[in-house]
């Protein structure tokens, strides 16, 4: 199954990613810096949960792209949002 990401998914995705492309930068520089073991895996964790989100986000657009057909067009935007945050909030709480 191709991923359909729509402009605002496909934005959030992204900014998530980059946000963890930063994180990772700076734990690299970090440890050739030789700081402080809490500080690296402080912020480590952090790069790991933004990576944790932006797959989350795509794995509840695509289930979100399975689970509505063209049946279900006849939703609005705002509630297919809704079923999104919701299906993301589920995977959430499964990690």
């Amino acid at each position: 199954m191709e991923l359909d990401l729509a402009t605002a998914e496909l934005t959030a995705v992204l900014n998530r990613l980059r946000r963890a492309q930063g994180q990772i930068s700076g734990v690299i520089r970090m440890i050739e810096e030789g700081r402080d073991c809490e500080e690296v895996v402080t912020q480590l964790a952090a790069a790991s949960r933004a990576l944790d989100r932006a797959g989350f986000a795509i794995i509840a657009t695509g289930l979100q792209q399975c689970l509505t057909g063209p049946e279900d067009s006849g939703r609005t935007g705002e509630d297919r949002d809704a079923m999104r945050g919701r299906l993301e909030k589920l995977f959430l709480s499964l990690a």
